[in-house]
């Protein structure tokens, strides 16, 4: 006897109840009725405590029975029996701390939302029950005879008593106190205690103010809409100075100057003077050194505003938006996201770049020494060091010609016997020569270092990336969304993996879920595979598609179109909205001036990230460099910008076309000089010493800069952390995209073509007057690519309109009478 198939396979899981979503909402309903219940009950207890304690310790169980005695609680013998069990036994006037979690877990289960922040909530609320029920019986214990603390206060105290004493329980709860105020409300105990004191207070009334709403996400309010705006920032306070890592003597005549305020170059990249330690050397004429040291960054320079948009609200307040009570705040899509915290990524206190004076006076010595062998005196030697390496500026005496320095570099290597000289002659805007010299003992730039840097938590970018530290120990910022193309080549096994995945970090914990997406292609199908549990927060992929990263060369080719639609659609809506890029763009529509009903919408910056484009270039030519050629001219006023990472990227990998439009370059360390010129146009990528050490070039000016460290656990702790949030209902679809063959011969089709559904198709499309492919999968129960078949076919025919990439498309036929006929007809043809 045949076995008798379910058409659906979660009928089973519906007739067992395990997948029917009124199950949580039931249990959530029961359990806000017993926090309704357990309230009122408590409440009464309060005024009729002394009888009901009495018939309730008197009769236990029988009070329950039908010939149990009256009670005066307004629940009746069972609210009495209750209320008695948890403020006799248990925590007495605490127990409303677990009517508190009852209700929460009720209204989280009725919402139907994650179950996982519950965990954490029950652990503090017992935490708050234990120690409050603890204080109140300390305190008024002695004064009352009403269970104030309960059975667990009264069994606490009295134990404490006698191992601590009076007042060593006293100092316990001041200390429990303490650390309450340090983990949970995070008072950091600067300045004076009046002002300690109104931190605290502080902290307490916003958490009334917020109780029973949303606390916002804490995201920057607007981003600076010119370079000068960012200027006009003030700068925030350092730390005291600290001394360089230097062995040094007392008495040696050390001091401090500390650079200008921090600027923004035209070229989006923010770099903020650090602190200089002078140190005078006994050498040639007027030697000094100088020890870098980076800004301390303290909570009282973290400046965070509720509420980010991405852009800026200025605009908001218009003649426009003049019956708005407030301006459109994409965010509130997902009000509860939380960004991950710094506490995911691993504290790597590798100490500062320690470099002895022995090792400077050595290096100095060695360089002076042959710059005289071969005649060349110096009137002036400064060091600055970094993390990696230290730079030795050197003047030069008049009459010194450049190019015999320049030309000195393979000697200054030998007398060093170091790898990776590089020199700089001369140094731009310094008049100064330098002499790049790695240290012994390398400093590792942690992730979590540069995203508590000052300069990253404050910056006001659209896309800001920390990618590391430069020479002068200080994290540089840099914005994507201003190069507006970043390349990233190198070696294997010089970082690119890790400068990606740093790079993807920054966007992640600066970023909301609206306000970017990401688009990757991994041809490795192994760097970049972790990322897809954050297909409903900030990936973008096709419609259909299984895995939301794209690793198969004809998937890589529909998506590259993909973007290509989907930049000329935001073109069109630029042109509706007499925008000239995206930033003016989402201002019009954040300040409510644009109408969604004509087609308007906010639009989230959209990151394609390539993890090896010379093997796309190699499978598929021409297919692949079309559209990314067409990416990388057109697509940065509408907030599409491309990272792409190869190991050499030569001509006919990244042609003169793509390669003019990324000014941008990140070089890590290659084997000859023709490829760091193939890479920056430069020299000097073969000089670097490998392991996150690279050179950026941003529109000529090349820095050096020690990458950013993000180990995979960390990279998966984060991805954890955003991926157990709740996303979106359904993931950013680009729009379809349809090759020459599938369209061809889209005008002759037969009624023997047709798929058997057509009918039951088209007759639901034009009941609906609806045009979805995902509405056809969902109600006629077929698989994504059978109905986006018919749909093709649809349109073919003319009864719905082309795609409008993740709009429904439009319905042509508006009668079904009109559809019978057109369809009889075609079966008449044949």
């Amino acid at each position: 006897m045949a076995k008798r198939k379910l058409k659906n396979p979660n009928q089973l899981g519906l007739k067992l109840g395990l997948n029917d979503e009124r199950i949580p909402k039931l249990f959530g309903l029961l359990l806000l009725f017993v926090a309704v219940y357990l309230f009122i009950a408590f409440t009464s207890h309060l005024f009729a405590w002394k009888i009901d304690q009495d018939r309730v310790l008197h009769f236990k169980w029988k009070l329950l029975s039908n010939q149990g005695p009256s009670v005066d609680n307004w629940l009746g013998r069972l609210g009495a029996f209750l209320s008695n069990f948890y403020f006799y036994y248990l925590f007495g006037l605490s127990s409303f701390g677990v009517v508190y979690f009852l209700w929460k877990l009720g209204m989280n289960r009725l919402r139907r939302q994650s179950i996982k922040p519950m965990g954490n909530l029950f652990v503090k609320v017992m935490l708050a029950v234990i120690g409050s029920s603890v204080l109140l019986d300390f305190v008024f214990g002695g004064f009352t005879e009403f269970p104030i603390g309960g059975g667990v206060g009264k069994y606490l105290v009295s134990h404490l008593s006698g191992v601590l004493g009076g007042f060593g329980v006293l100092m316990l709860l001041v200390a429990l106190f303490g650390l309450y105020l340090i983990f949970e409300a995070r008072i950091d105990f600067n300045g004076t205690p009046r002002q300690i004191g109104n931190d605290i207070v502080d902290h307490f009334s916003e958490r009334v103010r917020f109780r029973g709403k949303p606390k916002p996400p804490r995201f920057e309010a607007k981003t600076a809409t010119t370079d000068t705006a960012s200027d006009d920032q003030p700068l925030a306070p350092a730390s005291a100075a600290r001394k360089s890592p230097l062995s040094l003597a007392p008495g040696d005549g050390s001091d401090f100057e500390v650079d200008g305020p921090r600027t923004l170059s035209e070229k989006g990249i923010e770099q903020v003077p650090g602190e200089q330690t002078q140190l005078p050397l006994e050498s040639v004429g007027d030697l000094t050194l100088i020890s870098q040291d980076p800004l301390a960054v303290g909570k009282d320079n973290l400046t965070i505003v509720d509420g980010d948009t991405g852009i800026d609200t200025s605009l908001a307040v218009t003649e426009e938006n003049k019956n708005h009570t407030e301006p459109y705040d994409p965010t509130l899509d997902l009000p509860n996201y939380a960004p991950p915290h710094v506490g995911l990524l691993l504290d790597r206190e590798s100490g500062k770049a320690e470099v002895d004076r022995s090792e400077l006076e050595a290096n100095k010595d060695q360089i002076i020494e042959t710059l005289l062998n071969y005649k060349i005196e110096i009137t002036k030697i400064r060091a600055t060091i970094g993390p990696t390496v230290t730079l030795y500026e050197i003047v030069p005496a008049p009459g010194v010609r450049i190019s015999k320095i320049k030309n000195l570099e393979d000697d200054i290597a030998l007398s060093l016997a170091a790898l990776g000289i590089r020199i700089i002659a001369p140094i731009p805007g310094r008049g100064t020569i330098g002499i790049e010299v790695p240290n012994k003992n390398p400093q590792m730039v942690s992730m979590r270092e540069t995203i508590e840097s000052d300069k990253f938590r404050n910056a006001k970018m659209d896309l800001p990336l920390a990618l590391g530290k430069t020479i002068k120990n200080e994290v540089l910022v840099a914005d994507l969304a201003k190069m507006p193309h970043l390349l990233v080549a190198g070696a294997t096994g010089q970082g690119k993996s890790v400068g990606i995945n740093s790079i993807i970090m920054s966007l992640l914990y600066k970023k909301h879920p609206s306000q970017v997406k990401l688009v990757m292609i991994d041809p490795k199908k192994v760097e970049l595979f972790p990322y897809a549990k954050l297909e409903s927060h900030f990936l973008a992929f096709l419609p259909g598609q299984t895995e939301p990263i794209t690793t198969e060369t004809t998937k890589v080719i529909h998506i590259l179109n993909s973007l290509c639609i989907e930049m000329d659609q935001r073109y069109d809506l630029l042109k509706k909205a007499s925008a000239r890029n995206i930033k003016e763009y989402n201002e019009k529509f954040v300040a409510r001036r644009l109408n969604p009903e004509k087609g308007h919408k906010f639009l989230p910056f959209i990151v394609l990230i390539i993890d090896e484009f010379a093997d796309l270039i190699m499978t598929a030519g021409k297919e692949v460099e079309m559209p990314i050629a067409r990416l990388a001219q057109l697509s940065r006023a509408v907030g599409i910008h491309l990272v792409i990472a190869t190991q050499r990227p030569s001509v006919n990998i990244i042609t003169g076309v793509i390669k003019a439009n990324f000014p941008a370059r990140i070089a890590y360390k290659v084997t000859a000089k023709v490829d760091s010129r193939t890479i920056l146009d430069s020299g000097g990528a073969d000089q670097l010493i490998g392991r996150g050490d690279m050179l950026l070039s941003n529109g000529g000016d090349v820095v050096r800069l020690q990458g950013a460290f993000v180990d995979t656990p960390e990279v998966e702790e984060v991805i954890n952390f955003i991926g157990n949030q709740r996303g979106y209902v359904e993931p950013y679809l680009l729009p379809e995209y349809n090759t020459d063959e599938e369209m061809a011969g889209s005008g002759s089709l037969s009624y023997a073509d047709l798929d058997d559904m057509f009918e039951d198709a088209a007759r639901l499309i034009i009941s609906q007057q609806h045009g979805s492919t995902s509405m056809i999968q969902r109600r006629l129960k077929l698989g994504y690519n059978r109905a986006g078949r018919i749909v093709d076919q649809m349109e073919q025919l003319g009864l719905v309109g082309p795609a409008q990439g993740s709009k429904p498309r439009e319905v042509l036929v508006y009668d079904e009478q009109e559809l019978t006929r057109f369809i009889d007809d075609l079966r008449n043809k044949g």
